[in-house]
């Protein structure tokens, strides 16, 4: 094969220009838009959630708490600080004594791993007389109570209210699962092999539902449905609130982008 004088030269050319080139790198940002429009709020109030699943962590004080430390730092909203409303106990007298169902299995998961099978068996665990996704859903009927959200708009300068309903339960999965495992052959060269083992793992399930009120009208919005699990090796002991937060921290930055403006920081190189 042979190679035209031009061609030389232009790679040539090429190289040379690349060798005294300078390279600079310039930050850009872009904004995202939001999801919900907040432009006619000044306000923001994290009322409280209707919670249920693990009594090792009161999900509605939590995660009123932890909303608003984000939004303090993430939102030019004025967050308004008062008691968390115990909005279970306020729904139960809307709505009047709610029959609770049987313990049930949470829906299935997509598997935790791409090395992973889903012929596993799903469980939630913890006493029988917890309440279920099921039951709390029996409660839902208080965020359809406009006058009642239109009330307590009216007592805080008609704010954006969130709230919602939060489940957080301890979990657990057995069954069989692939993992890879290395091995050697007789000239010592190494390669991974799939090798199928039956385990036992624990965790929770987070499975919370943001709902965005209109404090002026008391009108939903907007509302956000999230679920995340975690699991660990049965042997392993974690604590019930470290994995609450572990799981939160996974939403947060979704729901945060639901009302308060976002931007996607990155590079790009420039040839001087």
């Amino acid at each position: 094969m042979t190679v035209s004088i031009k061609t030389l030269a232009s790679f040539a050319c090429v190289a040379l220009l690349t060798g005294c080139a300078t390279f600079y790198e310039i930050p850009i940002e872009t904004p995202l838009t939001p999801k919900l429009d907040i432009s006619k709020f000044q306000r923001v109030l994290i009322a409280g959630f209707v919670s249920g699943g693990s009594e090792d962590v009161d999900a509605n004080i939590e995660t009123a708490r932890l909303l608003r430390s984000q939004l303090r730092r993430n939102s030019e909203l004025e967050v308004i600080d008062v008691d968390v409303l115990p909005l279970l106990d306020i729904a139960s007298q809307q709505r009047g004594p709610i029959e609770r169902n049987a313990a049930t299995i949470p829906d299935g998961f997509a598997a935790a791993g791409a090395d992973e099978e889903a012929d596993e068996q799903e469980n939630p665990i913890g006493e029988d007389d917890l309440m279920s996704e099921e039951d709390l859903e029996a409660y839902e009927t208080i965020f359809a109570n406009v006058g009642y959200w239109r009330d307590l708009g009216e007592e805080h300068q008609n704010p954006l209210i969130v709230t919602g309903t939060i489940y957080f339960s301890p979990y657990a999965r057995s069954g069989m699962v692939t993992r890879t495992r290395e091995v050697y052959d007789s000239f010592g060269r190494r390669r991974t092999v799939p090798a199928r083992t039956y385990q036992d793992r624990r965790g929770f399930v987070l499975s919370p539902k943001f709902i965005f009120i209109d404090g002026e009208t008391g009108a939903t919005l907007y509302t956000e449905r999230h679920r995340e699990e975690i699991l660990y090796d049965a042997s392993r002991n974690t604590p019930a609130l470290s994995s609450y937060f572990e799981l939160m921290d996974r939403l947060l930055p979704s729901v945060l982008g639901a009302f308060s403006n976002q931007s996607i920081r990155g590079t790009r190189t420039l040839l001087k």
